[in-house]
C-alpha cells in the first residue's frame, strides 16, 4: 500500500414516467425481485413498484422502526436496467438504507462477465472501453430528482408501506462510470449530503465519451464530502478521477484505488466485494457519524491505507 498525499480537511401520489421511451418487454411486475441478500442487519431485496416504473427500489425486507437514509444510484453506461448492480445495492440496503437505482427493473443480469474479479492490472488489458455515449434508452440525471420527489410523496402517504420509514434529511448519491458523472452533477443539490464516485471522473471537455454534460468547473459545486474509488491506472476513468480530486478543495475527499480495472467489484461474491464494503463504511460515516467507519478513511494510518492491495491517493484528516 502506498499513501500518496494528504487531504487537508476543510472542516402526493406520483407516477414516474421519464427514462427510457417505452417500458421494456421483460419489465418485472410489481413486487419483490429475487432472494433477500446482504450481510447487514436487515436482509434486503430489490422491488419493482407500479408507481416508480423507471426506477428500481432496494430496501430491507422488514423495515426498521427508525427512518432510513436514502442512497440514489446511477448505473454504469447510464444503463436503464435498475437491476444491473443488484448485488452491490442489496448489500448496501441491508445495512439500513432505502436505495433507488435509476432504470427499470428489467432483468437481474449484474454486469455480465464480471463475476470473477481478478486483481492484477494486466487482467483488464484489452478490455473494451465504455460506450462512446449512452444508448437511446439511457437514464438521465433528472431521474435522481424524480426519485426524491417520489420518496417524499411515499413518506407522507399514510397508506404506503414506506410511510415514516424514509429520512430525507440524510441523502447520498453515487454511481459507476457514466452514472458517476450523473452523481457528480446531482451532488450540487443542497439536499445531497455526500457523493460516491466509482470508476468515474469528469472529462476536460464537457460530455467526453459519456455524453453527460458536466464540466470540471462544476466540481466546485459538490455539496458535501466526496468518495472517489477507481480500478487503478488500467481503469479508463482513473486519470479523470486523479484530475477531479486535485481540483476539489472545498469539501473533504477520499481517493483510493484497487487494481481491478474499470468494472470494479460490483458483482464479486454476490455482495459487491470491496466496492460495497467501502461504500457501506463511507455511508455509515457520513449518514450515521460512525467513528468506527470513519477510521477506514481518516488519517495516514486509515484502515484502507494499511491494506496491502490498496493505494490511497488522498485521505481525510482527523
Amino acid at each position: 500500500m502506498r499513501v500518496i498525499r494528504v487531504l487537508p480537511m476543510l472542516c402526493f401520489f406520483i407516477v414516474i414516467t421519464v427514462g427510457a421511451q417505452e417500458s421494456p418487454d421483460q419489465l418485472q411486475p410489481p413486487g419483490f425481485i429475487g432472494e433477500e441478500a446482504g450481510s447487514g442487519s436487515w436482509p434486503a431485496v430489490a422491488q419493482s413498484r407500479g408507481d416508480l416504473r423507471t426506477h428500481t427500489l432496494y430496501r430491507p425486507v422488514t423495515l426498521p422502526s427508525s427512518p432510513l437514509p436514502v442512497f440514489l444510484w446511477g448505473n454504469g453506461g447510464c444503463s436503464d436496467n435498475g437491476l444491473g448492480h443488484s448485488y452491490f445495492l442489496r448489500e448496501i440496503a441491508s445495512h439500513g438504507y432505502i436505495v433507488v437505482a435509476l432504470g427499470y427493473a428489467i432483468e437481474e443480469r449484474p454486469l455480465a462477465g464480471a463475476r470473477v474479479v481478478q486483481t492484477a492490472p494486466q487482467a483488464v488489458q484489452g478490455a473494451a472501453p465504455p460506450p462512446a455515449a449512452p444508448g437511446p434508452d439511457a437514464t438521465s440525471m433528472e431521474q435522481h430528482f424524480q426519485a426524491l420527489q417520489w420518496l417524499t410523496a411515499r413518506n407522507d402517504d399514510a397508506l404506503d408501506e414506506l410511510h415514516g420509514h424514509i429520512d430525507l434529511d440524510r441523502v447520498a448519491v453515487g454511481g459507476h462510470s457514466c452514472g458517476g458523472l450523473q452523481a457528480i452533477k446531482t451532488a450540487a443539490d443542497p439536499r445531497i449530503d455526500t457523493v460516491l464516485v466509482f470508476n468515474s471522473g469528469v472529462y476536460n471537455t464537457p460530455g467526453g465519451r459519456s455524453g453527460i454534460n458536466v464540466g470540471k468547473d462544476e466540481l466546485a459545486a459538490i455539496n458535501g464530502p466526496a468518495l472517489y474509488i477507481t480500478g487503478g491506472p488500467s481503469d479508463i476513468a482513473h486519470a479523470n478521477s486523479v484530475d477531479d480530486v486535485s481540483r476539489i478543495t472545498h469539501v473533504p475527499v477520499f481517493f483510493g484505488w484497487l487494481p481491478v480495472g474499470h468494472g470494479g467489484t460490483f458483482a464479486k461474491n454476490d455482495t459487491g466485494g470491496e466496492w460495497a464494503e467501502v461504500a457501506v463504511h463511507w455511508l455509515q460515516l457520513q449518514m450515521e457519524n460512525d467513528s468506527g467507519a470513519g477510521r477506514w478513511f481518516t488519517g495516514s494510518d486509515c484502515t484502507l491505507c494499511t491494506m496491502e492491495a490498496w493505494t490511497v491517493e488522498r485521505f481525510v484528516n482527523p
